[in-house]
């Protein structure tokens, strides 16, 4: 019969097995990580119009804003939401109140508006989105196009509940 006493070199190697293993959270149970809600941007604010009119189109279009709105937490796609879009356009400035409208979002939680071709105003092709419903926080968004000449923009909003 074998000795049944426990060697040191058995109890280290236990020891450090262990170790690793919660270090790295295996010994924790897995759990879904909740999605973090879209911070506003510096700079989106610029020029909004609260109650811009929802529109089927800015002006005489030609260039395509789009993205998808989100619930922060669990990441579930939110319909009926309004988002407001305006920018420097080919038609307009920024604080032209033919250069904003508004949209809502589908059964998926996306939204789509089309618009003049946006130019670059201070050097940088950008847009202007906000979320002002009121049933979550107010998100003001700025993205910078990639190239003047691109004629689509997409952003995505994950909001935070109020």
């Amino acid at each position: 019969m074998k000795n049944a006493l426990i060697s040191r070199r058995f109890v280290l190697a236990t020891a450090s097995a262990a170790l690793v293993t919660s270090a790295t959270g295996l010994l924790v149970p897995a759990r879904a990580k909740g999605l973090d809600p879209t911070p506003s941007m510096r700079g989106g604010s610029n020029n909004y119009r609260p109650g811009a009119p929802v529109v089927e189109r800015i002006g005489g279009g030609g260039f395509w804003m789009s993205g998808t709105v989100r619930r922060a937490g669990d990441g579930a796609y939110l319909p009926g939401q309004r988002i407001q879009i305006w920018a420097h356009t080919t038609e307009g400035h920024e604080r032209d109140w033919h250069s904003h409208g508004a949209t809502l979002t589908d059964a998926n939680g996306a939204f789509r508006l089309e618009m003049p071709q946006i130019v670059p105003a201070f050097g940088q092709p950008h847009g202007h989105l906000a979320y002002d419903s009121g049933d979550f926080k107010t998100v003001f968004l700025r993205p910078i196009m990639h190239k003047a000449s691109d004629t689509s923009l997409s952003v995505d909003f994950v909001l935070e509940p109020i």
